[in-house]
């Protein structure tokens, strides 16, 4: 048996034994059956690895015929869950603090390749003109369907004033285009604040939930009258990016009471999130608006307010992002990247596995501006899921 067969086998083993006993299988404890079935596994990755080496049409690289093993293995568990290979990891360690610069966007895998969730509003890649759902088939001429997803998202950040090259695959159109733009390191973009005077209703659209963003949602809902009318629309359409302890943090200024979310895992204690009263601020009538590019801390703000019943959500079912990642070093120098908890809903629901679906569906409007050009309400004819918002608020007493 060869050195490269070895290490082949090594490398698949010690991924199996982490993947199975580090908690990604099964909602408990690793059972005798599971260990069993790890070990069964393991000796048909090597018969199925020798077949290759003796059998195909030509002599195999097993080096990536196992790198590719290794990342089909993990992807099948989540998005978020990478193999990293020795070089690749020891990028990814050099990148971590280095404030990389960025293009705008928010992105994930989808279909085996990298996707686009949300375009940063004002960032290269709004003026690009790219959209939410759009596909990245390859970055540097290299496919992202052999790329873990910290990889993609580490290729397309960089120095500032440095570019970033990648083939981007539009819905209707099978061409991809090949898109180049520039890194900058632009500030994330303004909260937008509306007042609708006539009714009573503020809107608050923040792209990004950072700590100073919720600070301002927090502030413009204790400016609002104590009484009388007052109400609230909270548009958390494209926001994907922020943390999710702030998503915890903006439920609660909604809600008194109830649990906002928990964190599970096989081998992570699960924590259950509750509302806590001193951080409450208003009970006026909400409305929260969500699409497709609502991911992750935004996604357990909606899904507090809706299975607490503290208020209608509206627009389409979300991206389904939410999770802890833990880093495994191997043996040989790469890592496992690997989700050891996600976040559910009140009710129970994983977000990750299941998005948040709104209670009141309304599909996007056709002539939906372009992300990052304008702000919804400067097209308020044409915003159907913000008509709606409004509808239903002034229908309801404060």
């Amino acid at each position: 048996m060869s050195r490269s067969f070895q290490r082949a086998i090594l490398a698949i083993s010690v991924a199996v034994i982490l993947v199975v006993f580090l908690g990604a299988f099964g909602p408990s404890g690793v059972s005798a059956s599971q260990n069993d079935g790890a070990y069964l596994q393991m000796s048909v990755y090597e018969d199925v690895l020798h077949k290759i080496q003796t059998d195909y049409v030509t002599t195999p690289n097993i080096d990536e015929v196992t790198n590719g093993a290794l990342h089909g293995l993990l992807e099948s568990l989540d998005p978020e869950s990478s193999y990293l290979t020795k070089d690749e990891y020891a990028t990814y360690l050099a990148h971590q603090h280095e404030g990389q610069a960025e293009v705008g966007l928010e992105v994930s895998k989808r279909f085996g390749y990298g996707s686009v969730v949300t375009v940063i509003p004002g960032s290269p890649a709004a003026k690009a003109n790219i959209q939410d759902g759009d596909l990245i088939e390859a970055i540097g001429g290299k496919t992202t369907r052999v790329m873990s997803l910290a990889m993609i998202r580490l290729l397309l950040e960089g120095k500032p004033g440095t570019t970033a090259s990648f083939d981007l695959v539009r819905p209707g159109n099978p061409k991809p285009d090949t898109i180049t733009l520039t890194r900058t390191m632009a500030p994330p973009p303004p909260l937008v604040v509306q007042q609708y005077k006539d009714s009573g209703i503020l809107y608050l659209k923040p792209t990004v939930l950072t700590a100073d963003r919720v600070n301002e949602i927090v502030s413009h809902l204790r400016a609002m009258p104590k009484e009388g009318d007052r109400k609230v629309i909270l548009d958390l359409r494209d926001t994907a990016a922020g943390s999710e302890d702030q998503g915890i943090r903006l439920a609660n200024a909604f809600l008194k009471t109830g649990t906002i979310a928990m964190l599970t895992g096989q081998t992570v204690p699960t924590q259950t999130f509750s509302a806590d009263a001193p951080r409450f601020v208003t009970a006026a009538p909400l409305v929260v608006l969500v699409n497709s590019g609502t991911a992750g801390a935004a996604e357990i703000a909606a899904a507090a307010i809706l299975d607490n019943k503290r208020g209608d959500v509206v627009g389409e079912r979300t991206f389904g992002e939410g999770g802890e990642l833990k880093t495994f070093p191997l043996p040989d120098g790469a890592a496992l990247l690997l989700t050891v908890a996600k976040y559910e809903t009140p009710n129970g629901q994983k977000i990750e596995d299941k998005a948040v679906t709104p209670n009141i569906a309304v599909a996007a409007s056709q002539e939906e501006v372009l992300p990052g050009t304008k702000p919804a309400l400067q097209q308020q004819h044409t915003d159907d899921q913000l008509n709606k918002a409004l509808e239903i608020l002034k229908q309801k007493n404060a």
